[in-house]
């Protein structure tokens, strides 16, 4: 797993688009984009990489083409404005209905910790707590995200994901999951997403995806590829680390720019699928 210059960076003044994405406007046609008056504007092109490359086109590719149009480094555009970008992008990569609740957290910086052996003792806390809440409308509930691999150095955020037999049936779980201080947050076709509110710790996500979906079986595939094999594991701790640092102030960057590691990381983990005869226990 290639790691070095995987991550995106922040830019320090003049040439804002990075190599790969030069390439990628030149196939379309764009190569010498530029955002001036007579190149289509920032959003038309990102969609037009966005429809070619799919989720390989990423938020930070908008950064730098947003940049670019102004002039100025990515790292000077304003927050209220990359959040913006990110609603957009977002909207793109997670269709479906989006923000459930009015209420948004303050700023959080990313702060990366080494892995904690109480991960998974709190993890067996809300597993019981979220059992006890759900009765028969969980089929599975599981321990994903970087927590959930020991060795594995995360944000401090215990990543729950619930299967259900009907996604859309929100009657069957919204309200208990509200009951124990997780109401819902956003929701798309693939999934739903619980927080607690801003007046509590961000300390647990709930992730709620259809029993057999490729949500389901992608959170648990990456998961248990990062469990395996160390090498994979050291590199992915590697890059979020550095992330960690380049997109501190940035939370929505920070999460994105792991993309094209989790993508190549996905195909890998189709070889070793293959050799292995995994499947998600």
């Amino acid at each position: 797993m290639v790691v070095d210059g995987a991550e995106p960076r922040p830019g320090s003044g003049g040439e804002q688009l990075g190599a790969e994405l030069k390439e990628r406007l030149a196939e379309l046609g764009y190569a010498g984009w530029t955002g001036g008056p007579s190149d289509p504007p920032v959003w038309a092109v990102w969609s037009a990489l966005s429809a070619r490359w799919d989720r390989r086109i990423t938020l930070f590719d908008l950064y730098q083409l947003e940049a670019t149009a102004r002039g100025v480094p990515v790292s000077d555009l304003p927050r209220e404005d990359r959040a913006r970008m990110a609603a957009q992008v977002w909207a793109v990569q997670f269709p479906g209905p989006g923000v459930a609740t009015s209420w948004t957290r303050s700023a959080e910086p990313v702060v990366m910790v080494p892995y904690d052996p109480t991960w998974s003792t709190a993890y067996a806390d809300w597993e019981q707590r979220l059992r006890q809440a759900l009765g028969p409308a969980t089929q599975r509930l599981d321990h994903v995200g970087s927590t959930s691999v020991p060795g594995l150095g995360a944000k401090p955020v215990i990543d729950n994901q619930i299967s259900v037999p009907e996604l859309e049936d929100e009657a069957m779980y919204e309200g208990q999951l509200a009951s124990v201080g997780l109401p819902l947050r956003t929701r798309d076709s693939l999934h739903r997403f619980f927080c607690p509110p801003p007046t509590s710790p961000r300390t647990v996500h709930l992730h709620v995806c259809q029993t057999g979906s490729n949500w389901e079986r992608e959170h648990l595939l990456f998961r248990d590829y990062l469990r395996t094999l160390p090498e994979v594991r050291q590199g992915y701790r590697t890059l979020k680390q550095k992330l960690a640092t380049i997109w501190r102030e940035d939370r929505p960057a920070d999460t994105d720019a792991k993309t094209t590691f989790i993508l190549d990381a996905a195909r890998d983990a189709e070889v070793w699928v293959a050799a292995t005869g995994w499947q998600s226990a």
